[in-house]
């Protein structure tokens, strides 16, 4: 069973930035691929970026591209995801993910989901 938090989000004005942070308990963390997504009121989750275990690869939804950024420690068992230039359009809950099999932009592909942090990005 692998337990994550996340924490970091808030209220923030546009063009500002913000570091979301998720903490895993998994033993094995660095073989996880591991993903954030987000959920706004009425919409459906969806994709935000996503690492493999080793940290060598990420992919990113293009509404993001440029402005966010996901790595992980491995040896704190850490997943980040640095937000620049945030847009109204950002506000959402952001959660994150472990994948113990494949990974990538689908929610199916994941395992293990936080309870999420609620990012508020004001115009």
């Amino acid at each position: 069973q692998v337990q994550l938090v996340e924490s970091g989000g808030g209220l923030v004005q546009a063009g500002g930035s913000l570091r979301l942070s998720c903490a895993s308990s998994g033993r094995t963390f660095s073989t996880y691929g591991m993903g954030w997504f987000r959920q706004a009121p009425g919409q459906e989750r969806e994709f935000v970026a996503c690492i493999t275990g080793s940290g060598g690869s990420t992919r990113y939804a293009d509404s993001v591209k440029g402005r966010f950024t996901i790595s992980r420690d491995n040896a704190k068992n850490m997943v980040y995801l640095q937000m620049n230039s945030l847009k109204p359009e950002d506000t959402a809950v952001y959660y994150c993910a472990a994948a113990m099999a494949n990974w990538g932009t689908s929610p199916r592909s994941y395992d293990y989901w936080g309870q999420g942090t609620q990012v508020t990005v004001s115009s």
